[in-house]
């Protein structure tokens, strides 16, 4: 069986990744698809969860990655296109980069909207309390607001509808502009 591709959006939170990345797997042209949240794997911790944006998760959040990416491998492995969306900074880069040596086809998007629009996004989003949700948002915000060396993977979702990011991320996948 033929290997499909890992597709990883990513950025801070309220920039459309999860609402994107569906729209990306309902609409795969591979006969397969997956939308992996990343999310999910925290929620599966029911000992010793440590908020994954705490210093003190780090040794955490590399199990935390290797788990998903073992299943994203799974699913490609097994020709399906997996849509990874979460945060996976260019901090959490170097396991991906060592399948893309493995010849796996990984491509790398972060959606990035301008500080007020995430902003306004995240208000009121029921994942956390509001002050949580907004030190949260702004410190991801932050992380996200300079990616250095992966700063042309970025695509600006500020004044894109989620079908219109949607397409454009197709368009960059077709052109495997976003390869890691």
């Amino acid at each position: 069986m033929g290997k499909g591709r890992i597709v990883i959006i990513t950025g801070s939170p309220a920039t459309g990744k999860s609402t994107v990345s569906d729209i990306l797997a309902g609409n795969s042209e591979l006969l397969k698809s997956v939308h992996l949240l990343t999310d999910d794997f925290y929620h599966y911790i029911k000992k010793g969860y440590v908020a994954p944006f705490l210093p003190e998760a780090k040794s955490q959040n590399e199990v935390v990655i290797d788990a998903f990416l073992e299943t994203a491998k799974s699913f490609s492995d097994g020709g399906y296109e997996v849509i990874v969306d979460g945060i996976v900074g260019p901090w959490f880069l170097d396991p991906w980069k060592k399948l893309v040596q493995q010849g796996y086809e990984v491509h790398y998007i972060i959606l990035r909207a301008n500080r007020d629009v995430t902003m306004k996004r995240a208000i009121g989003r029921a994942k956390l309390d509001e002050d949580t949700n907004i030190k949260l948002v702004e410190t991801m915000w932050e992380q996200f607001a300079n990616v250095g060396e992966y700063e042309n993977n970025v695509i600006d979702s500020t004044q894109q509808s989620s079908g219109e990011t949607a397409r454009e991320i197709r368009f960059h996948i077709a052109k495997k502009d976003f390869i890691i």
